[in-house]
């Protein structure tokens, strides 16, 4: 299965740990979220790019911002 997804300015605690809600859909256009604690790049490449490209969030949809915390695999 491949996801694409987007960061939002939502933020939440698992575990007390902060993590980021970031919102998509599957490739059959079924819209998920998921909340992500960590991204890593191999120590060896260039993470500029990407550094810049995580400071951009966007809102959330309705739906991800009031999540039911029941739907949390």
């Amino acid at each position: 299965m491949k996801i694409t997804i987007t960061s939002t300015t939502k933020m939440v605690y698992l575990d007390g740990v902060p993590a980021r809600v970031w919102q998509g859909h599957t490739e059959a256009g079924v819209p998920v979220h998921c909340y992500v604690t960590r991204i890593a790049v191999d120590r060896d490449e260039d993470a500029s790019e990407l550094e810049r490209d995580l400071q951009e969030h966007e809102a959330p949809r309705p739906e991800v911002v009031d999540i039911p915390f029941r739907m949390v695999l």
